[in-house]
């Protein structure tokens, strides 16, 4: 095995490893880390979630005085900086000893961004980067959008029928896609930080916006999404189920000034946040709304509103990708709900392109995927 297959056969099996991270170390990024001696691991770790040991230190923890000399591999930048709940790592990679140095890309983060490579370089460490760089970046795509904009990566899920139907003329959507498509919408849910929908979704259909595991019996992923409700006059009643659970799935309704602050008790009696954003055409702004959530450290959001939602985030130019699960059944009807509401545009050429489209089969389903 050359050195550069060596390089890249380590550094998938880091990938893999941070990639075990899934969902649950936001608003850091996934992590992972190998320390290699004479072609044998002997050390692993990844990062488990804020607060807790970063990939690198688990890692050389586990192989202990056997690092010495070794290779350490890991999928980003090692931090050098003290503004954080863990110790820099910088400091430990080179106290244990290892050789040479080996990352798949920098951290953009202003605090780190190359100080970590070139305080370990003055260390006199051997560094190779860019190592599986496209594999690094693809899998922290919503961390690197989020601290290159400071607005979270913003996914658009919704379950229509192939002529691009939500629900009927009288609101009734569910359930359009089956029980398999359903499950993979909630697997989606738990790798993102919060969920959108507007007041009407939660009127008409009063879900519970949770990230289940299985319904049978009813199991809730581990970590979950921030229900983010807009309701610009405040419409939500404090007993929908939405505003139930908080100490298991937290709540927060944005509305906008013109709303009484009187009228916001109720929900904080039942421990919902209700917070106030600036208004475009009497509704919450988007831009706003992304940028709040952007400074509480929400760095991805998967919305899941109805067609009026849809638009505003599109029209705002805001959404990153679209997930799309199609039901094998025809609607018809002008009247019923499209996925995307507002008027529709004057000419072809004002359609919204997706890029590095897929489609893949969910029970009797179809999901298309793609970018914006």
């Amino acid at each position: 095995m050359t050195v550069t297959t060596a390089h890249l056969h380590f550094m998938a099996l880091a990938l893999r490893l941070a990639a075990k991270g899934r969902g649950r170390t936001s608003p850091n990024p996934m992590v992972g880390a190998l320390v290699v001696k004479n072609g044998r691991i002997v050390g692993r770790g990844y990062h488990h979630g804020p607060g807790q040991p970063h990939a690198e230190i688990l890692a050389l923890k586990q192989a202990g005085p056997r690092a010495k000399e070794a290779t350490l591999y890991v999928t980003l930048e090692p931090c050098c900086h003290l503004l954080k709940r863990t110790p820099p790592c910088v400091p430990v990679v080179v106290r244990s000893g290892v050789r040479q140095v080996v990352v798949a890309m920098a951290d953009p983060n202003s605090m780190v961004k190359g100080r970590g490579i070139a305080a370990l370089r003055r260390a006199g460490m051997t560094v190779t980067m860019g190592i599986a760089h496209e594999a690094a970046a693809k899998m922290n795509h919503a961390y690197l959008h989020w601290v290159k904009t400071g607005r979270p990566y913003v996914v658009l899920k919704a379950g229509m029928t192939l002529d691009g139907k939500v629900a009927t003329a009288k609101g009734e959507s569910q359930w359009i896609t089956g029980p398999l498509a359903r499950q993979d919408a909630h697997r989606l849910r738990s790798q993102v930080d919060a969920v959108i929908v507007g007041v009407g979704t939660i009127i008409h259909d009063d879900p519970t916006l949770t990230a289940r595991l299985s319904n049978r019996p009813l199991k809730l992923a581990p970590r979950q999404p921030l229900r983010v409700v807009l309701d610009s006059r405040l419409r939500t009643s404090p007993t929908a189920t939405v505003c139930a659970m908080q100490d298991r799935a937290k709540t927060l309704i944005v509305t906008t000034r013109r709303v009484f602050p009187s009228r916001r008790r109720p929900f904080e009696r039942a421990g919902v946040e209700v917070v106030s954003c600036s208004a475009k055409n009497g509704r919450v702004s988007f831009p706003a709304l992304m940028t709040m959530l952007g400074k509480r450290g929400i760095t991805s959001v998967l919305i899941e509103g109805g067609s009026t939602v849809n638009a505003a985030a599109l029209r705002e130019k805001l959404v990153n990708r679209v997930v799309l699960y199609l039901a094998p059944t025809l609607m018809g009807g002008q009247d019923a709900k499209a996925v995307i509401g507002d008027r529709s545009p004057q000419r072809l050429a004002q359609a919204l392109p997706l890029h590095h489209v897929t489609v893949r089969r969910v029970g009797k389903d179809l999901v298309v995927e793609g970018d914006l």
